[in-house]
């Protein structure tokens, strides 16, 4: 049987990465936090870390030792949901979902938390299958998917439907495109963006678009917050879902540009089976659901 404390002292120095900030974290003094290194060692019977300078990296036995730390913390948390008051405004959720959903989504909770002192909202911008794992680890307690899903632990509601928008500067707004006069322009790539142009072109463009890797990319940008401020200046084009482009702030200097062909994501909500019982997991997935509905 692990000891809990040093088991609890190694899993946060794995989390945190360095001696010092684990042991001001853990209110302990560096020594202090070898000492439970040394002794958990001792306890498994192998060492746990390769030193090398001030960093470190795991043993074999390290990554096993950390994967029942990581799983004890788990539970404890889920143990924390079982027997705290289940009050809507009260307690900590996590939710995943694309990152310009989350920049859509973000100013509400904002609202929401405002309102609830005691209400804790982290939420996380991921791929699609990153949200799906996380939710089934119990990593988020809500995802927003832009694809049905059928598994034997989730639940999924129909969050409505997003229209995926070509953005061209306001300069430009009520031309008529084709691909070359967007090649032209230049495209306003970000990880999303590339899928969303095989969506959208392989539409409107069918004779002509041959991929999203013959785009002529203009800029690569990662933050979704910043996609559109190239567009905003004249330098290109991008794709994005709406949600995104009414999330930028200086959504004047841009236009959205109607193609013949409409394609939309189906957003879904997801959530382990019966994590959404819990109060304030359903008080905020309603939330979300009515701010999307309007």
């Amino acid at each position: 049987m692990l000891n809990a404390t040093w088991l609890d002292t190694f899993t946060t120095l794995c989390e945190v990465g360095h001696f010092t900030r684990t042991a001001d974290l853990l209110g302990m003094t560096q020594p202090g936090v070898s000492q439970h290194l040394n002794k958990l060692a001792s306890q498994v019977g192998k060492p746990l870390i390769l030193k090398d300078g001030k960093s470190f990296t795991l043993t074999p036995a390290g990554e096993a030792v950390l994967a029942i730390g990581t799983a004890r913390r788990q539970q404890e948390r889920a143990l924390q949901d079982a027997i705290q008051v289940d009050r809507p405004d009260v307690g900590e959720i996590s939710i995943g979902c694309s990152g310009s959903f989350a920049m859509w989504l973000y100013p509400h909770l904002l609202n929401r938390m405002q309102h609830a002192p005691e209400l804790v909202i982290n939420v996380t911008a991921a791929p699609h299958g990153g949200i799906v794992t996380s939710v089934l680890s119990g990593d988020f307690d809500l995802g927003v998917i832009a694809e049905p899903i059928n598994h034997p632990r989730l639940e999924a509601v129909a969050l409505g439907r997003e229209e995926l928008c070509l953005v061209v500067p306001r300069s430009l707004a009520g031309q008529t495109f084709d691909l070359q006069m967007l090649n032209d322009l230049g495209f306003v790539a970000h990880p999303d963006g590339y899928a969303y142009a095989n969506d959208l072109f392989s539409l409107n463009f069918p004779k002509d678009y041959k991929g999203a890797d013959r785009l002529r990319v203009r800029t690569f940008v990662n933050q979704i917050g910043q996609i559109p401020m190239p567009v905003a200046q004249g330098l290109g084009y991008t794709i994005l879902p709406k949600s995104g482009v009414d999330a930028f702030t200086n959504k004047q200097d841009v236009a959205i540009i109607r193609l013949p062909q409409k394609h939309y994501h189906d957003l879904w909500m997801i959530a382990r089976k019966g994590r959404s019982e819990i109060a304030r997991v359903a008080a905020v997935s309603d939330f979300i659901m009515q701010h999307k509905a309007r």
